[in-house]
This record gives structure tokens, C-alpha cells and sequence, in this order.
């Protein structure tokens, strides 16, 4: 919010004479705007080319309905390691109970081979050799950040990688013990994204037409 110029706050005020509003909302109207399909629909040339360019809406109830939903969207995504994990099948060969932390440990995450012919089964992922979760909820892979689901992000990200130059093993079972003292962190991140991913795409369509 600090990073919002005077000169912004003051180009809204124009737009919206007589309504009090802080630089606050002008950021999280941004925020809002920036999540819009329609928005990134109609500007999508100018968003792979140069920086975001911001309209004003027509109405002020408008604007506002974009900060709102920035707000709640910056909150979920800020605070995506609060939110309750999905409640997806877990398959492990017997009770979830009798895991032990050596068997929630993750190399590579992947999607299952499909039933009927399909590349890849998305509701079901592999974890590990042990583990296999299932019935994801397809709409969860909508929503996308820089160019891939945010599911597929986390599926990358918590795996055991090696730098081809350097060597350097980046091992995210480590951060799960060392840092976050739960050895099966990297499948509950999996679950929150999911319930992140699904909240996202219920604020983003509940966005109202872009009017400006």
C-alpha cells in the first residue's frame, strides 16, 4: 500500500469525485482488476509487452466490489498456509495413521496415466510410491499463475532436484523437517493450494463486468 503514489490516489479521486476512499483500496482494487478474465482477456497484448495498464471503472460501487474481492484475494494468497487443507482421498496401502515420516517423503509428484485413453488422469496424483491422492477436483487447476496452475507450481517446486551446472540438490523433504517440523508438509501445501485455488477462482468469477 505505501508503494501507491500520490498521483494514483489522486487520478481516482478524479474518477470517483466526492468519495472518500485510501490509497488502501486503491491497491487492492489493483489487485482485484489484475485477477479479472475479462480484464486480462481485453489487454492481453499489452500485458506481455509492457507494464499493466489500470482503468478506472465507470462506477465507484464498481470499484469497490474490485477492491473488496483484492482484498479477500491478497489475504488467500498472503495466508495460503492457514487455510484448510482439501479433503482428497489419500491411498496408502492400509491406515493413514500408520504412516511413518519416512513415508511421506516426496521426490517427484506426478499425474496418474488416464482410464480411457487420456495422457494424464488430473484427479488423481501420484505422491510417492506409497502414496496416491485422489479425487482433486478438476477446477482446482484453473487458476493459473505465470502461465501454469498453481497445483502444477507445487507439484514442480516439492520434489528432490539437482542444478545441472552447480550440483546443488535442493531437497524440499529437508524444508518440510528442518523448517516446518512436519515431514508431510509438501502434501498438505498440495491439499491448501487446492482449497486456495478453488476460493480463488469462486472471488475471481464473482468479479463484476469491466466497465471502464
Amino acid at each position: 500500500m505505501k508503494n501507491t503514489a500520490d498521483a494514483g490516489l489522486q487520478h481516482f479521486q478524479a474518477a470517483y469525485p466526492g468519495k472518500t476512499f485510501s490509497k488502501e483500496d486503491v491497491f487492492y482494487f489493483i489487485y482485484g482488476l489484475l485477477h479479472s478474465e475479462e480484464y486480462k482477456a481485453k489487454y492481453a497484448d499489452n500485458l506481455s509487452k509492457e507494464l499493466p495498464r489500470i482503468p478506472a471503472v465507470k462506477q465507484f460501487a464498481d470499484f469497490m466490489a474490485f477492491s473488496t474481492a483484492g482484498r479477500q484475494l491478497a489475504d488467500l494468497h498472503i495466508g495460503y498456509e492457514r487455510v484448510a487443507p482439501y479433503p482428497v482421498v489419500i491411498e496408502c496401502g492400509g491406515a493413514l495413521s500408520a504412516l511413518t515420516e519416512a513415508d511421506y517423503r516426496v521426490t517427484q509428484m506426478k499425474f496418474a496415466k488416464g482410464m480411457h485413453g487420456e495422457k494424464h488422469d488430473k484427479t488423481r496424483v501420484i505422491y510417492n510410491h506409497k502414496i496416491t491422492l485422489t479425487d482433486i477436483p478438476l477446477a482446482a487447476y484453473d487458476y493459473v499463475v505465470n502461465g501454469k496452475p498453481a497445483l502444477e507450481w507445487v507439484m514442480e517446486r516439492q520434489a528432490v532436484t539437482t542444478h545441472k551446472d552447480s550440483g546443488i540438490v535442493n531437497d524440499a523433504n529437508l524444508w518440510a523437517t528442518e523448517t516446518m517440523h512436519d515431514a508431510a508438509y509438501p502434501l498438505k501445501l498440495f491439499q491448501r493450494v487446492i482449497t486456495a485455488s478453488l476460493e480463488t477462482m469462486k472471488i475471481v468469477r464473482g468479479l463484476p463486468p469491466l466497465d471502464c
